[in-house]
């Protein structure tokens, strides 16, 4: 209960701009007795932003501008420091997070993400279903990092979660099959067909070392036109591709099989799966591929993970988790490096989230 007003003070704080014109507000604040905690305390104004300098509305403004462009141009367009251009925006992604609300995933993407060189990670955590990131954190990429998330969602949401994709990390594996038993664990394919991708340019390099003279003027330079789809190659890359497949016969036979693996994925039941494997193995035989030999004892090893997908509730978008990957890497790339880790945590969190 309040008993009158303390004592008032005039306040300016800035409000959107009315074309070329910035805006202010002058206005009193007033601080009341409480009778009930015996203290003077300031009376809350719903409008102004966190820090008392700005608006709400204003704060929401700089916030969504800074959604596709620099804290630093901002700045500069709105003539405000830099550091106040950052705490706005941070209160705009606090906003966002509350608006959200607090998750209850049924099927996450777990991935890890490097923030700095010298192998320093982070795990994301995703929920597919509403394709957004739910969770950043941790020290690096170890069980007890992964633990941290699922002492964050806590048991009962934690139950919930009928399926987790990830790649083939074994703590992500460990942690979550403590956690979350009754969770099924499916391994992302965009991963597995990285390590198929290594495994093809590797048996590119055996052969560069293999030839000599002119024989190896075809295989120069052409890394990234094997790896990359057909359809995804311009007309030059396809004619540089044919020319390399007609001259070497190995790494015909490895690229075929290389797009042919994507197969894998197509099929709605185990059994063929498990069929499409096998015949794709026995290929293999006397072609004297060893990095496909070690990368089909893989997908062996990881079986369970893969064939998780024929099963029609685990047909769920696999490419959403390397998307993000991709735009948090857009994240770090146009601000030059992040130093504040609540700052990109905050960053990651609403990257997919609509606007205010």
């Amino acid at each position: 209960m309040h008993w009158g007003w303390y004592d008032r003070t005039r306040r300016r704080v800035r409000d959107l701009s009315c074309g070329a014109y910035r805006i202010y507000l002058d206005f009193e604040v007033r601080r009341v007795w409480c009778r009930s905690c015996q203290a003077v305390k300031r009376e809350r104004l719903s409008f102004l932003a966190d820090g008392a300098l700005h608006t709400k509305r204003f704060a929401y403004y700089v916030g969504r501008r800074c959604r596709s462009a620099t804290i630093k141009d901002i700045a500069a367009e709105l003539h405000l420091g830099w550091d106040a251009v950052k705490e706005l925006e941070k209160q705009y992604m606090r906003a966002q997070l509350a608006r959200a609300g607090t998750p209850g995933p049924k099927v996450i993407g777990i991935d890890e993400v490097s923030i700095r060189k010298g192998h320093t990670y982070r795990i994301v955590v995703s929920d597919l279903i509403r394709s957004r990131p739910i969770w950043f954190g941790g020290e690096d990429r170890s069980e007890t990092s992964m633990a941290k998330f699922y002492d964050w969602l806590g048991k009962k949401k934690a139950a919930g979660i009928r399926l987790a994709v990830m790649d083939m990390w074994k703590p992500f594996r460990n942690v979550t099959a403590t956690h979350a038993p009754q969770a099924a664990i499916l391994f992302d394919k965009f991963h597995i067909m990285r390590h198929l991708g290594e495994a093809l340019d590797k048996v590119r390099k055996s052969e560069y070392a293999r030839l000599s003279g002119k024989q190896r003027h075809f295989i120069k330079g052409q890394k990234y036109t094997l790896l990359s789809h057909r359809e995804n190659l311009t007309l030059e890359g396809r004619q540089a591709l044919k020319t390399l497949l007609a001259a070497n016969k190995r790494l015909n036979t490895a690229y075929l099989l290389k797009e042919s693996f994507g197969q894998l994925w197509g099929y709605e039941r185990e059994g063929w799966a498990r069929r499409f494997f096998e015949n794709w193995r026995a290929a293999l035989k006397w072609q004297r591929l060893q990095p496909y030999e070690q990368f089909a004892e893989m997908i062996d090893r990881h079986w369970n993970g893969i064939a998780a997908y024929c099963k029609p509730e685990n047909k769920v978008s696999l490419g959403f988790v390397e998307g993000l990957n991709n735009k948090i890497r857009v994240i770090q790339r146009r601000a030059y490096g992040l130093r504040d880790a609540e700052y990109l945590r905050l960053k990651i969190l609403t990257c997919m989230l609509p606007a205010l």
